[in-house]
Order: structure tokens, then sequence, then C-alpha cells
């Protein structure tokens, strides 16, 4: 792990990029898949290439996207654990073993590339400014609905660490969403400045559309990916 952690003056949050999926709907590596011409991966290196992160690690199964954050200098965990919940433990204790300190951790999907670094930042500084104990603090990623006042929920999830222990010992197959059903009352929305960003790539087809979504947004087109 090149990566050390960093210091600042917001209690230290670290970030696990989700990047083991198998892209059973999208047919091959999505995350390796065309977007803006670089990899879809790149935004999620671009989002969390933030000093407001104390650490961040990318874990995966994927061969070339281990190569990828090797070239970007992004710390990169490559297993062959079947489980989700692999993923999560395997994430959280690289990055507490980076920064035993951590008050709390985010949990990236690696395919939401229309997610802004600033509302990742927000999300850190809601849960840096809790009135709770932070330790108990859940926030998650959300929206108001197009067609009415409801709010649509998503990711990226940021959990106090109290709920590491819980989330080292998810139940096979299972993700964050155990913790967040067990404690709905500790949860707080922060809500995104544009709904789309709550949209991930699922298929080929959604992977298009948040293209020409992003070309609307006048995405910055840039040859690699952003080196923190």
């Amino acid at each position: 792990m090149a990566e050390l952690c960093r210091k600042n003056a917001h209690p230290p949050v670290g970030c696990v990029i989700m990047a083991s999926g198998l892209a059973r709907r999208f047919g091959s590596n999505k995350l390796l898949a065309d977007f803006g011409g670089r990899p879809l991966l790149c935004r999620a290196l671009e989002i969390t290439a933030t000093p407001a992160l104390a650490a961040r690690v990318v874990v995966t199964r994927s061969a070339g996207v281990k190569a990828l954050c090797d070239a970007q200098a992004v710390p990169c965990l490559l297993h062959s654990l079947p489980g989700r919940n692999d993923t999560v433990r395997l994430g959280l204790e690289a990055l507490l073993e980076q920064c035993p300190g951590l008050a709390g951790c985010i949990f990236l999907p690696g395919d939401q590339p229309l997610l802004q670094r600033e509302t990742l930042e927000a999300l850190i500084t809601a849960f840096a400014q809790t009135q709770k104990e932070t330790e108990r603090a859940i926030f998650r990623l959300g929206a108001r609905a197009a067609d009415g006042p409801d709010t649509v929920v998503g990711s990226p999830v940021l959990f106090g660490c109290g709920y590491f222990p819980a989330l080292r010992t998810l139940p096979e197959g299972k993700g964050g969403s155990v913790v967040l059903k067990a404690h709905p009352e500790q949860v707080q929305i922060v809500y995104a400045q544009r709904r789309e960003e709550l949209l991930d790539a699922d298929t080929p087809e959604a992977l298009e559309e948040l293209s020409a979504i992003a070309a609307q947004w006048c995405f910055p087109c840039q040859g690699s990916c952003h080196r923190r």
C-alpha cells in the first residue's frame, strides 16, 4: 500500500472502492469499459483523490483493475474470495492497517461515474459535523425522486467506526445493507445535487446513457486517471 494515512482537521475517514463484482449483466468487466475515453473505474479514482479522505483502497478480483490501480499508484487489494462480505471485510481491514484510528469508512461502488467529488466531500463533512457520536453515525447518499417529494437512497454509504465489527463479520454473501437494516434510526441522508449521481452502470445500455449525460455535463476529457 503506497499511500499513507492522511491527517486533516476532520475525524479520519477511509474509503473502500468496491470493484469485485462479476458484472454478469454487463457481459464483461465494466470497470475497464470505456467512459469518456478512459476506463470507467478512473472516475472512482478521481472522485476519491481528495485530501478529505485519510486513506483509500480498491478491492477487486480483476487483474486488469489491479494493473490500472498500480499504474496510478492507488492502493489495490487483489483477491479471489466469492462473497460481497469478503470485499467489505478485506477492504476495511486493509484501511485499518494503513490508518488504525479511522473514525469512519465509506463504501463506494466503482461503477457510479456521475458521482461528484464535491458530493463525496459533503458526505464526509456531514459526518464530521454530526451532533451524535460519530462512531454510531451512518450517512448515505440520497436524492429527491424525479416525480415527487420522495427520497431515493443509494451509495456511497459512510459508517462510523462503531459498526466496524459488524462490517467485518457480515453474513456470507451479504453487504453493508445488513447493518443499514439493523440500525435504520441511525441513518442520515446527504442529498446529491443531481439525482443522476446515484446511477450505476449495470448494463452496456446503462453505461451508454451515463456517457451521454456526462457529455451534457461537460465532464473534462483526460487521457489518464488523476494521480493522487
